[in-house]
């Protein structure tokens, strides 16, 4: 662990202490700036897809912070060995998505590197008093999250030649899909806070906002969406490293019910790549906010509850039943 010097500066809304999405810098009084910046190795050998993909994921920090994105700065590491078409592909899928997002393009930078990278420096806008901050989250807040788990395992059966083709498929396209339109029905409702799901899995992030917002968090095992084939993939032991990781990283702070199967646990401890948004609401809210997003044809579930309890904690639990046992404890 780095300890980084502080520079204290009153306008810094969010920094780095509760390893939020993005940092958020006060401009007036009704105005803030957004900024993040992410990008990966290709998880795909379709350059376009690949290109699509690591734009979605940088860009979804911003929306997961209840910001607009408007500009950003391509960041490529190139290797020598790959063809200069192969880089233009990855470019025009980041650039086709960006366009998608109303993002312009200002630039960016290139090195050469052993390894092929590919992501976005993004900068957005926020009003001040609707930042979605990771320690937002109150205790008898409902939470929903969009989109389907499952991208890490699918990769790694992918790579082990062992994936389904339609599965792998249905994989790519939701790691290409933008949380523009989740966070633009998120917008219309009181969020409390929330994070998306990336590298620490589902439970990991969980933690973080467990953490950060001092309350404890209980998941439905059987409410989560997952890709089609994820739990057969995992059963099959192709679990992702960063999986492991985020397990032995996160575990102290986790309690999973011992009916939650193994192949299960592995998919909420999956490292996601662009993966959705985990947002909580008053109940009624996130009830109308679940219809809403329906509606708007996104994928999503209400997953969990918000509670005091052991802060920074996450219970998974099995079933709707015994969240409720849980929630009454």
């Amino acid at each position: 662990m780095v300890n980084l010097p502080k520079y204290v500066d009153p306008r810094v809304l969010v920094g780095i202490e509760t390893s939020d999405d993005a940092g958020v810098y006060l401009l007036r009084d009704d105005l803030a700036i957004v900024q993040t910046l992410d990008f990966f190795s290709p998880l795909t050998d379709d350059p376009y897809a690949f290109g699509q993909i690591a734009a979605a994921n940088s860009l979804s920090d911003i929306y997961a912070m209840g910001a607009q994105p408007l500009t950003a700065l391509n960041i490529a590491c190139y290797a020598p060995c790959v063809p200069l078409s192969v880089m233009g592909e990855v470019l025009r899928g980041g650039a086709d998505k960006m366009a998608e997002a109303g993002v312009a393009l200002l630039g960016g930078h290139t090195v050469e590197n052993a390894d092929f990278k590919y992501g976005l420096s993004v900068t957005g806008v926020v009003d001040p008093k609707k930042i979605i901050k990771n320690s937002g989250a109150q205790a008898g807040d409902s939470i929903i999250l969009t989109k389907q788990l499952g991208t890490g395992i699918m990769s790694t059966a992918y790579k082990a030649g062992l994936a389904d083709e339609p599965h792998m498929q249905a994989a790519l396209n939701t790691m290409a899909e933008l949380n523009k339109a989740a966070a633009e029905v998120f917008a219309a409702y009181d969020v409390h806070g929330g994070t998306d799901i990336t590298g620490f899995g589902l439970l990991g992030h969980a933690v973080e906002v467990a953490r950060a917002s001092g309350i404890e968090i209980v998941l439905t095992a059987s409410e989560l969406l997952l890709l089609e084939g994820t739990l057969k993939y995992a059963a099959m032991g192709l679990i992702p490293a960063g999986a492991y990781r985020n397990a032995e990283h996160f575990g102290s702070s986790v309690s999973i019910d011992p009916a939650v199967p193994e192949a299960l646990v592995d998919a909420c401890y999956d490292p996601q790549t662009s993966g959705g948004l985990f947002f909580t609401l008053p109940p009624e809210a996130a009830d109308q906010a679940l219809l809403a997003l329906q509606q708007a044809g996104v994928t999503a579930a209400k997953v969990g509850v918000c509670r005091e309890g052991n802060a920074g904690r996450v219970v998974t639990v099995a079933s709707p039943t015994q969240l409720l046992a849980e929630f009454m404890l």
